[in-house]
């Protein structure tokens, strides 16, 4: 019986490789890798080989030479996860969009109409099978941590619950690698200590943790080893940014080649604020390094805008302070997102015509891309480069 609020972290398996073996029967149960040049996706099968998000498309197909690599449907992407949040709000209106193929959902209010955590996630999941035609895993937890956990552990295509009474003995034995925050990086720094378990993080000195890890890191994962996570769901996250990100690879890049991603990312999630008739005040530029490390910088611009230009001179200008990281460590990920978003208003109407002209620029380019298709115009300077693709960090 739980005490307090029963959360469910519901995660799509493989998420555009289902897709993929939904619509082309042909593919079920076969080795399925999304994207040519950076895997975008793998099925289950492909990551049985040691294929997995973000590697090279090279190595991938050495990894399995037998594999099906299908071309990206990022509209398809978008209208599965469309579907699937549907569900989620048709199961309760507490639901919180971590990415555009999973969310958490709170389900604390629904025990007398709906039944107990475990029935509910039971027929969340048959749901989203049925209507979608999608696997998707659930973990049930009181805590947003260990609901994540949860699924990560049941995965493929299950369901966990963790007791309230049994939690600490669920999460302990798990390898540290499984607390939010620990990459290849801080695992290396805590396995030189002998520390290999999230137990053995729990009963470890948090002032020791401190001083391996750095404050925030050391009190973090010291709390989520206890399972200590008093994060509420939170609604209407998803209004909250608006973002999208490019895997690259392991190849160096240029300066000229990351200036030219950014200009077709910023060019995308502007299309998408203006279509949300939000204005953006703060450009977050997201780096992941070669060494799988990340980064975030941000820029914060006078007035809310949703100007493309304007916020590709933000993104621009972080870009160009990021670069000695850059060059030293390498970059496997850029990602730009939008946030400290306010509902717009047509101020353009009233303008000066001068100082109209880049948003009536913007509106016009947003038309023609609306009936012809987003390639249909481009920037010079993308003119003969691959476009790559660029996934949404959240559903819009």
């Amino acid at each position: 019986m739980f005490v307090s609020t029963p959360i469910l972290h519901a995660d799509l398996d493989a998420f555009y490789a289902s897709v993929e073996q939904r619509d082309d029967p042909s593919l079920r149960g076969r080795p399925v890798i999304v994207g040519g040049g950076v895997v975008l996706a793998a099925s289950y099968e492909a990551k049985a080989y040691g294929v997995r998000t973000a590697m090279g498309g090279a190595r991938a197909r050495r990894l399995c030479p037998h594999a099906i690599v299908v071309p990206p449907r990022m509209s398809a992407y978008s209208a599965a996860s469309k579907a699937v949040f549907e569900v989620f709000r048709d199961t309760t209106p507490l639901v919180e969009g971590i990415s555009i193929d999973e969310a958490f959902l709170d389900v604390g209010g629904l025990h007398r109409i709906a039944g107990p955590p475990e029935v509910i996630a039971a027929r969340l999941r048959a749901a989203v099978l049925e209507q979608v035609g999608l696997p998707i895993t659930v973990g049930v937890a009181r805590t947003k941590f260990l609901a994540k956990v949860a699924s990560g552990v049941a995965k493929p295509d299950g369901l966990l619950v963790v007791p309230a009474d049994r939690e600490l003995e669920f999460l302990h034995p798990l390898p540290v690698e499984r607390l939010w925050g620990v990459g290849e990086v801080t695992a290396a720094k805590l396995h030189s200590l002998g520390i290999r378990t999230v137990g053995e993080v729990a009963g470890f000195d948090e002032t020791g943790l401190v001083s391996l890890l750095g404050r925030a890191a050391g009190r973090h994962l010291h709390a989520l080893a206890h399972n200590h996570d008093p994060r509420p769901v939170q609604t209407e996250r998803r209004r909250r940014s608006i973002g999208s990100q490019r895997a690259l690879g392991r190849r160096e890049r240029t300066h000229e080649d990351l200036e030219a991603i950014l200009a077709s990312l910023i060019d995308g999630i502007s299309r998408r604020l203006r279509t949300a008739h939000r204005a953006c005040r703060t450009v977050v530029l997201r780096l992941r390094f070669a060494d799988f490390t990340r980064a975030t910088r941000s820029h914060t611009v006078k007035d809310p805008t949703t100007e493309t230009e304007v916020l590709l001179s933000a993104a621009r200008q972080l870009l160009d302070a990021a670069m000695p990281m850059i060059r030293n460590r390498g970059i496997t990920l850029l990602g730009v997102s939008l946030t400290n978003l306010q509902n717009d208003t047509p101020m353009q109407l009233v303008l000066p015509f001068e100082e109209a002209k880049p948003a009536a620029l913007d509106a016009a380019l947003d038309v023609v891309r609306d009936r012809f298709g987003s390639s249909s115009v481009t920037r010079a300077a993308l003119l003969g480069r691959d476009p790559g693709i660029s996934v949404p960090l959240l559903p819009d």
